[in-house]
């Protein structure tokens, strides 16, 4: 069984003025979801800017998110890494806490093979108990895990599900072809909710979430519950707003976003930087389009 269908967010990782981790606003923000529809919380995931986090923060933000969400929706911890051995240490230690699952990306800079992939994640599976979703964002790693691999470790009883952000809609299709029955599919890029759901798709692990939680799982509910008009009406009326949260590296925008929304999520650590004045003009401008501000 996949962990969730619906509206899984890439949480931010709200920061003081020292940009030291503002841990009571992170529970604020747990609960803006739980209040809000969000049907699970992904912690430390790109969004979550899991590059500049150590592991002592992201294991701490592992077990607020665990205590805070108190089995109400999956707790998804982002554990992967280039480093097999790094990236397992970090799953046991998050399987320890609590969390629900685990978002694990594949391997960047030293990248790997297609084999290579399928002893990555294996090795990695082997070492827990819980579901895994592998997380396929090429366009940051430098490595594409094919519809064939995928097909290959979805035979892995506790590899569950796939996020793939490929952006490729072909290949999105054969993988939908490939995967068995019972392994999940999310959606990695909010434009591509509808499409994705439409070949068979359970939902999406999302960054425009952190914004607009309710209309984003209220998109995905509505595909999932036969209402394809509303769904697609949802996705058209969410694409300009969802684009300009990423005409800068995700999470400059969204984390501009929430803050003139007064969430005070604060500025990016190194080597993310603050917003230009000329993309906060366009974000501003869809936000106020879409009624956020």
């Amino acid at each position: 069984m996949g962990l969730f269908k619906g509206s899984g967010v890439a949480i931010v990782t709200p920061y003081n003025d020292d940009l030291s981790i503002n841990y009571d606003r992170y529970v604020e923000l747990l609960h803006f979801h739980l209040e809000n529809s969000t049907d699970a919380i992904i912690v430390s995931g790109t969004t979550g800017e899991s590059p500049t986090i150590s592991d002592d923060e992201k294991l701490k933000l592992f077990k607020i998110a665990v205590e805070e969400v108190d089995g109400k929706i999956p707790v998804i911890a982002g554990t992967g890494s280039n480093d097999t051995m790094h990236a397992i240490h970090l799953s046991k230690m998050a399987e320890e806490i609590g969390v629900n699952g685990l978002l694990l990306v594949t391997p960047y800079y030293n990248k790997s093979t297609q084999e290579g992939l399928v002893r990555h994640f294996t090795a990695i599976a082997d070492e827990v108990n819980i579901p895994c979703i592998l997380y396929n964002v090429p366009g940051r790693t430098g490595v594409n895990i094919l519809p064939s691999t995928v097909a290959k470790l979805a035979d892995h009883k506790n590899i569950v599900a796939l996020k793939e952000a490929s952006g490729n809609i072909s290949q999105i299709v054969e993988v939908a072809r490939l995967i068995p029955d019972d392994f999940y599919l999310y959606s990695g890029n909010d434009d591509h909710i509808v499409p994705l759901l439409s070949v068979g798709g359970s939902g999406v692990i999302s960054v425009v979430a952190n914004i607009i939680p309710k209309e984003t799982h209220d998109m995905v509910m509505a595909f999932l519950n036969g209402d394809i008009k509303k769904a697609a009406e949802l996705q058209l009326l969410a694409k300009p707003l969802i684009d300009s949260l990423f005409i800068e590296v995700n999470p400059i925008p969204v984390k501009t976003a929430l803050n003139l929304m007064d969430m005070n999520v604060g500025s990016l650590r190194l080597p993310l930087i603050d917003m230009s004045e000329k993309g906060k003009v366009v974000l501003v401008n869809e936000m106020k389009k879409f009624g956020l501000i």
